[in-house]
């Protein structure tokens, strides 16, 4: 039974946004409280002696939650998963990148989410305190501040659960 109730669930606001992940006990209580309605099920269920439930695998809050959206910090960690570990240059993947300044810090560049990029080092190296244009270097994708769902697919693992995907707008 501990097991059943160490399982995660999608918590989505009143508007079916993703809000947070919680635990399967802590999701039961909020719906036995009224505070949430279960949208969809694990096929697992929970009995004691007066009551059984399901244990819930979406769950929906009755209130509308405000919450800030974008507030993905920025850091280097965020900057590689955002490019997936890989070289905006030169399309290498590896464990071992380095953050490029797009317009060099010497240049007015700023540390912002549209000015960072993962860079190989030999990369990195190569394009120095050049503007992209001077050394005829190209990005591989324009950068961008992730949106609010990237905390999701940060954290959760490639075994998604199916259940969760229509609602994190995830490919079936």
């Amino acid at each position: 039974m501990g097991d059943v109730l160490s399982k995660k669930v999608l918590v989505l606001n009143q508007s079916y946004e993703p809000l947070m992940i919680i635990g399967a006990k802590r999701a039961i209580c909020l719906v036995l409280m009224n505070k949430s309605e279960c949208v969809q099920n694990y096929n697992d269920i929970v009995k004691s002696q007066s009551l059984m439930i399901n244990i819930p695998s979406v769950i929906r809050v009755n209130r509308y939650v405000n919450f800030f959206r974008n507030n993905t910090i920025l850091n280097r960690a965020n900057v590689l998963i955002r490019d997936d570990y890989t070289c905006q240059y030169c399309s290498k993947k590896s464990n071992n990148m380095t953050i490029d300044h797009v317009i060099p810090k010497n240049r007015g560049g700023a540390d912002t989410w549209e000015n960072l990029v993962a860079a190989c080092g030999k990369c990195n190296t190569k394009k120095g305190n050049y503007l992209l244009d001077k050394i005829e270097m190209h990005l591989l994708k324009k950068p961008k501040k992730p949106n609010y769902l990237f905390y999701f697919k940060q954290y959760i693992t490639k075994d998604v659960e199916e259940t969760w995907k229509n609602y994190l707008y995830m490919k079936n």
